[in-house]
């Protein structure tokens, strides 16, 4: 099971599960363009989401680094929303598991992530 839970408002998808996991990889990798290469998705469209979400929000999320080539690195504001939304997402995933193996007449199984230890 996986559930779809993002942040939306008037204006359109503003963060979500993808956007978060895009912001952990530039955190990890130091770089737009290599986490959007991990992600397999174009720099422009990675680009394009993160645009999009700094409109929407209000909020820068990341910076460029110091150093031109393509570095860049997350806000200290683009951290805290990255792992605050991880958090949450984790959790309401645990409880939407819980009850579906509750509630449904079927059996029920936690999405794993080939990327992740469970």
């Amino acid at each position: 099971m996986r559930i779809h839970l993002w942040i939306e408002s008037h204006n359109g998808l503003s963060f979500g599960l993808g956007r978060a996991m895009l912001l952990s990889k530039v955190d990890r990798f130091g770089s737009l363009r290599k986490a959007a290469d991990d992600m397999g998705m174009s720099y422009r469209a990675a680009w394009g989401k993160i645009r999009k979400s700094e409109e929407v929000l209000g909020i820068k999320l990341i910076v460029r680094s110091s150093s031109r080539k393509d570095g860049c690195q997350l806000t200290e504001m683009g951290r805290h929303l990255m792992e605050s939304y991880l958090r949450w997402f984790d959790q309401v995933e645990r409880e939407a598991l819980a009850r579906a193996s509750e509630m449904l007449p079927i059996p029920v199984k936690g999405f794993s992530d080939p990327e992740s230890d469970g």
